[in-house]
């Protein structure tokens, strides 16, 4: 079978983004619950929402392939930690990416 002579995927992205500003504790994930470390909100949380565009600004796509990653990692954790009660994929997929591909094209455009 050919799954046998795949090697495994690496690990994804770290959860670096976004970045703190004035010395701010970013809002980026804690792991392995992937809550916000400032605010405690399931990751990304509002505040990432609204700051992880601006870093990306003219880099939507680059946007969702870094969320992408995050997901998976997030599958990674969260499915450890549950593995019987973790998460729907789709559920994790509208969290980490859909919200970011799904950005109004005025909004893109500035």
């Amino acid at each position: 079978m050919l799954t046998n002579q795949l090697a495994g995927p690496g690990r994804g992205p770290h959860p670096d983004r976004p970045s703190g500003s004035g010395g701010n504790t970013p809002h980026t994930p804690a792991r392995p619950t992937w809550h916000c470390r400032v605010d405690g909100q399931p990751w990304p949380c509002g505040e990432a929402r609204l700051l992880l565009p601006v870093e990306f600004r003219d880099n939507v796509s680059g946007l969702t392939i870094y969320l992408a990653g995050l997901m998976y990692e997030a599958m990674r954790d969260l499915y450890q930690l549950n593995p019987h009660g973790g998460p729907k994929p789709e559920e994790l997929f509208s969290r980490f990416v859909a919200w970011a591909a799904r950005r109004p094209s005025a909004e893109r455009a500035q």
